[in-house]
């Protein structure tokens, strides 16, 4: 189960294996940009989903009462973090706000997409409804395009089986290419073996992918790769250049703005200090 910070142990922590990714240290000053203090912490988790999916319950079952909220930088937008233990090492949990898409032209939205593709969590979790599955894999399919770090929290699965739905994790973990937790996070029930999945994800213990998109066309394939190559030219610290190609090139305001105000330039070459203020809650 999720302890108590910090977490008592004899020994020290085991280190994080050279698969571990993104790895939190090398992260630290993209973090702290926005707004994310990361210190005394092993890994970060985002918390990503459609609003009405169970996604705060989730988060008060992993963290508990070690929580504070504060707004982004720059940003009318609320969050929550947290923190919780798990085998002697410690995770920074960070609410995303709750959103249908990555595309669409809101603050939430912006938030969302700024911290999975500047951030680079370790983890993200993404919490479904089991009863509207079809409605919420399309934010889940539109995070595995950014990164394939991540854990499908299947939750309200009590309330699918008293809809009459059968729902087969294996084959849908199967065709994402992530682990998929089923769970009701109001009884707890499933949190163990979703604690377990993120550690694994975390460590790089668990093969995942990334969904990249394709297009038939070669010109549109042409016109991505330059539109990338410019982008890690211009911006050599920035990483998803081929997303965020993709996005520009479709006309997405958030991406749009990203540049012309320099957001993409400030988040690609982050400062060493950290921006946010907070206040300490439950």
């Amino acid at each position: 189960m999720a302890e108590d910070l910090p977490v008592p142990s004899a020994s020290p922590p085991p280190a994080a294996s050279a698969a571990c990714g993104t790895c939190v240290f090398n992260n630290a000053a993209q973090l702290r940009t926005l707004g994310v203090d990361v210190s005394g912490h092993d890994h970060v988790v985002a918390l990503a989903g459609n609003p009405n999916t169970g996604k705060s319950t989730v988060f008060n079952a992993l963290t508990g009462l070690r929580q504070h909220v504060g707004n982004w930088p720059g940003k009318t937008v609320t969050g929550a973090e947290g923190g919780f233990g798990y085998r002697q090492r410690h995770y920074k949990l960070v609410d995303l706000p709750g959103t249908y898409s990555l595309l669409s032209d809101s603050q939430d939205e912006d938030v969302a997409r700024d911290f999975l593709l500047f951030g680079q969590p370790d983890v993200t979790v993404v919490v479904v409804d089991a009863t509207r599955l079809q409605r919420n894999l399309n934010l889940v399919l539109q995070i595995l395009q950014i990164t394939g770090r991540v854990v499908v929290a299947l939750n309200l699965v009590d309330e699918a089986h008293r809809h009459g739905l059968s729902l087969d994790q294996r084959h849908l973990a199967r065709e994402l290419g992530v682990p998929v937790v089923p769970m009701t996070a109001r009884n707890r029930q499933g949190l163990d073996t979703l604690l377990e999945a993120i550690e694994q994800v975390a460590l790089g213990t668990v093969a995942t992918r990334t969904r990249r998109v394709r297009h038939g066309d070669d010109r549109t394939e042409r016109a991505v790769s330059e539109l990338a190559a410019r982008l890690r030219r211009d911006h050599p610290g920035l990483s998803n250049t081929r997303w965020i190609a993709l996005r520009l090139l479709e006309g997405d305001p958030g991406i749009e703005r990203a540049v012309t105000d320099g957001t993409l330039d400030r988040l690609s070459r982050p400062t060493p200090h950290a921006v946010s203020s907070e206040t300490t809650g439950t």
